[in-house]
């Protein structure tokens, strides 16, 4: 692959890439002028378009493409830019799910890139000294949370498969803006101070305690200390040098030298928990390439990722279990949200139960998609809530039950189609919000702590090994939900995904529907109001958490009530993002207005 750019074109991505620094505070000033008594309208292309939750990611991405690149080059501009302008999220040290449609030959591929427990690590690493779980704070915020990263290897397998631009323009966008400074978003700061808020003092801290992340986002010192104020020019020399690492040595600069030096001395000396991650974890990691999990749809085929994801078989059990049913032409009709719930519930049901790492638990996916099953679990759907739902007992079934606990806050999601017919959808995350609170110190990034998504019990009520417990290498099960469509002629359709943790599920198979069978726009589609069961509480997003003009979350949850569903009005932050393919091939991308993004093409 070609090591620089030609000069012409090098000083067109230079120009380019000042262009982003002068741009800034329009790109600030613009999130925050969103007028709530409105619903947002969606953005349209002609060629190509991305979709992120941050105007700078978007922009970096749409750069790339705009440069000739694929979707493939896009997600690596895209992915560096996140993981500084918005760490809480996602970054080079956390895990992501992808999945790629070739334009050329229309052949999908999902890749996971999912984070790996170390070779070390036991069934019993979330217990305490007299067997008991942890206190999920007390894991979360620790060396023992922390899974081998993923992204920096589908970052390189993604560019190395499909990408057209030299590995230094792509890393280019993060490294320009590390160096020239980017303004904090109110919803980073935000998610500072609650974190802030949670430590006994400035002095006794759980939450920030490591020197470097407290440096970058906090101000103040032991006796006083507040998060940095909204629209602080941050900068992250520390970060450039990692980009102009792996530009240099691709994904080789990360799990091997100075950077995965770092990586295990952060993690082992924790100064709360330590971990036991080691160079030789690092070193093997590896990407793997696993079969799609597809349903039909009303004659379309929506296709996800399969375990350890459980985002596909999921969001395809919801939705085979309502296409029985007549859904309306409402997007918020009570009935309609009355069988979404309750397909939920099911589908939760068996996931929790089934649903792990398929390279150390049998998972019954064929099972779990039988036609014949789902239209058995189909007909317990009533016109009233059916309460908690068992799993069922699906072909090809094992016995032991998955057990998992979800923090929902660390995700973000990518979609982007290129003028080539390529697409992507992308998930990736961090896990809890800023991962384990540790920033790698020299390379300005943060650690995940994504094994928290282990059960934290290693055994159930009957002293049957849990399905998802901790074991060596061994992969935690996720929510995680990219998406890619497919029309009844097999032409790409929608791409899309959200963040949300467990709640992911509800959001992207909500979006799926308020596309497929409502007929909305993108925008509309991911901004239309949340209403979702994860086989409890029935949960109706609240006021404040949405744009969709006159909806009324407590009038909704009365109306849920009325059939018998214990409801919940709560906020429900998603972050979908979405392109729909329209038959004249014309794009139209919807960003979630619960977060900063913005959809960018041509």
């Amino acid at each position: 692959m070609q090591a620089t750019l030609r000069t012409p074109r090098r000083a067109a991505v230079l120009a380019l890439l000042a262009a982003l620094a002068v741009a800034l505070p329009a790109f600030a000033q613009g999130v925050a002028a969103r007028d709530a008594a409105r619903l947002p309208e969606a953005a349209t292309a002609t060629r190509e378009m991305v979709v992120t939750a941050h105007p700078l990611a978007s922009e970096a991405g749409a750069l790339m493409l705009r440069l000739g690149g694929t979707a493939a080059d896009a997600m690596v501009a895209a992915q560096t830019v996140l993981g500084l302008v918005e760490p809480q999220s996602s970054g080079i040290g956390g895990g992501a799910f992808a999945l790629w449609r070739d334009g050329a030959n229309g052949a999908l591929v999902t890749l996971d890139a999912r984070e790996t427990a170390p070779m070390a690590a036991t069934p019993e690493r979330f217990l305490d000294a007299v067997a008991a779980p942890l206190e999920f704070a007390d894991a979360w915020q620790s060396g023992l949370s922390v899974g081998v990263p993923g992204v920096p290897a589908l970052m390189q397998a993604t560019h190395d498969r499909w990408g057209r631009l030299p590995r230094a323009t792509v890393f280019a966008p993060a490294r320009r803006l590390a160096l020239a400074g980017f303004p904090l978003s109110g919803r980073t700061a935000d998610q500072v101070e609650g974190l802030l808020k949670r430590n006994a003092s400035c002095a006794d801290r759980l939450f920030f305690r490591d020197p470097a992340a407290f440096a970058h986002f906090v101000e103040g010192d032991a006796t006083a200390c507040a998060a940095k104020p909204a629209g602080t020019i941050l900068r992250n020399p520390a970060y450039a040098r990692l980009m102009r690492r792996l530009a240099r040595r691709g994904a080789a600069g990360f799990y091997a030298g100075p950077v995965a030096r770092a990586v295990v001395e952060a993690v082992r000396s924790d100064p709360n928990r330590p971990g036991d991650m080691t160079l030789d974890d690092l070193a093997a990691y590896r990407v793997i390439a696993r079969a799609p999990v597809c349903v039909g749809y009303r004659g379309r085929t929506v296709c996800g990722m399969g375990p350890p994801s459980s985002g596909g078989v999921a969001v395809g059990q919801m939705l085979r279990m309502l296409e029985g049913f007549d859904l309306g032409d409402d997007p918020l009709g009570e009935r309609a949200l009355h069988l979404f719930a309750e397909a939920g519930r099911l589908a939760f049901a068996d996931r929790n139960r089934y649903v792990a790492d398929a390279d150390f638990v049998p998972v019954p996916v064929a099972g779990l998609l039988d036609p014949g099953y789902l239209a058995a679990r189909a007909a317990l759907i009533g016109e009233r809530d059916m309460g908690a739902a068992a799993p069922g007992d699906p072909p090809g079934a094992a016995a032991a039950g998955a057990h998992v606990r979800a923090k929902d806050s660390g995700t973000s999601h990518v979609s982007i189609i290129d003028r080539f017919g390529n697409a992507l959808s992308m998930t990736t995350t961090v896990e809890s919000s800023f991962g384990n609170g540790v920033m790698v110190p020299g390379f300005g990034f943060l650690l995940n702590n994504e094994l928290t998504d282990f059960s934290f019990a290693p055994v159930d009520e009957s002293g049957d090994p849990v399905a998802n417990r901790v074991e060596p290498g061994k992969r935690p099960r996720s929510s995680m939900s990219p998406t890619i469509v497919f029309d009844a002629e097999g032409a790409l359709s929608v791409v899309t995904g959200s963040p949300g943790g467990s709640r992911i599920i509800g959001y992207t198979a909500r979006a799926l529907v308020n596309a497929l069978d409502f007929g909305l726009d993108a925008q509309a589609a991911v901004s239309a109001p949340h209403v979702q069961n994860r086989n409890g509480a029935t949960e109706v997003e609240a006021t404040g958490e949405t744009v969709w003009p006159g909806y009324d979350p407590e009038a909704l949850a009365a109306a849920l009530k009325a059939r018998g569903h214990e409801t919940r009005v709560a906020p429900m932050t998603s972050g979908l993002s979405m392109i729909v393919v329209g038959p004249d091939g014309r794009l139209t991308g919807g960003a979630d207005p619960r977060r900063d993004g913005v959809a960018a093409g041509r």
